[in-house]
């Protein structure tokens, strides 16, 4: 694959990334808002949060939100040199996207095996919750850091990763 093909397929990775992490980011900032809208797709216990401290609930799902867009940001303009410190975000990304894949793609399978019956919970589940891990969620963080860790792959330099250590 030349050079610039590796590139273009990068970027169109990260800007998938960057999408998964916005989406994730949006919902945030909406139920920071006080929108409950799917919320009980995350648990019962935000749906109370929500109800019994509703400014707690708010100002945390606030910070949630910018930190979500800002990881869904910074490796864009990365992409397109428009942060300081590229390497520096280069390996964050590396990390974050790392553990999103892992992170969203074991809570999916857990979610699905127990939706499926083959792991039951000894006190049972909340159904909706786990449905909102197993389909929408945790798939998601799952794209968010397959694709950031893609771009990443795709627009690597040999030499400059080896001196990096990526």
């Amino acid at each position: 694959m030349t050079s610039g093909r590796r590139l273009a397929v990068s970027r169109t990775l990260v800007w998938a990334a960057g999408v998964a992490g916005t989406v994730h980011a949006a919902f945030s900032a909406y139920w920071a808002a006080g929108g409950q809208w799917l919320l009980a797709t995350v648990g019962t216990w935000a749906v109370d949060l929500s109800a019994d401290a509703p400014l707690e609930a708010g100002l945390a799902l606030a910070g949630i939100a910018v930190v979500k867009l800002l990881a869904a940001a910074i490796p864009v303009g990365a992409a397109y040199g428009r942060v300081p410190w590229p390497g520096l975000w280069r390996r964050v990304a590396w990390c974050g996207g790392s553990f999103l894949v892992v992170y969203g793609g074991v809570n999916a399978a857990v979610s699905s095996a127990v939706l499926a019956g083959l792991i039951r919970p000894d006190g049972g589940y909340d159904r909706a919750a786990m449905i909102g891990h197993a389909w929408l969620w945790d798939p998601l963080f799952f794209v968010w850091g397959a694709a950031l860790v893609l771009s990443l792959w795709f627009s690597r330099d040999s030499s400059q990763d080896m001196e990096h250590g990526e």
